[in-house]
């Protein structure tokens, strides 16, 4: 039987050729959500990832065939170059990357912890979760109160 991951295992996972193998250390179980309109257009419908870490937290190997893009003044998304798999979002002002949750082999007793930019969430991708939601406006404004700029 495989070890489970717990809040204090490291995680490993992959994209789908196996050029990019990641390794995080998660501080928590559950799943964030994000179903802003990049992300949807990112990824084809909702951002489901683990609770973002900071790099120290987290290991790359196969980084050569890992690119980026720049989508946006705060925030870069990755994939991989040979195989085309969305890897993470990378959270630039405060140094934290959210990988895909698909990536790795999880608990199934995992769930939804939270669910961001709700308003743009469209009524094809309602999730049956009973979790928290917020609103774009709610997320950029704690975000705003934790010391980062968005104008």
């Amino acid at each position: 039987m495989p070890d489970i991951p717990t809040p204090s295992t490291p995680l490993t996972g992959q994209c789908l050729c196996g050029a990019v193998r990641i390794t995080i250390e998660q501080p928590r179980s559950g799943i964030d959500v994000c179903h802003c309109r990049m992300c949807q257009r990112w990824g084809g419908g909702p951002f489901f990832s683990l609770h973002s870490v900071k790099q120290a937290a987290m290991a790359i190997e196969g980084a050569e065939h890992v690119t980026a893009y720049r989508s946006s003044e705060w925030a870069e998304r990755a994939f991989c170059k040979t195989c085309g798999s969305n890897l993470y979002y990378h959270f630039i002002p405060g140094e934290h990357f959210s990988f895909m949750a698909g990536l790795f082999e999880l608990p199934e007793d995992w769930g939804i912890d939270e669910q961001i930019f709700v308003d743009e969430q469209p009524a094809w991708a309602q999730l049956a979760a009973d979790s928290p939601r917020k609103t774009g406006a709610e997320v950029i404004e704690e975000a705003k109160t934790a010391g980062y700029d968005f104008d």
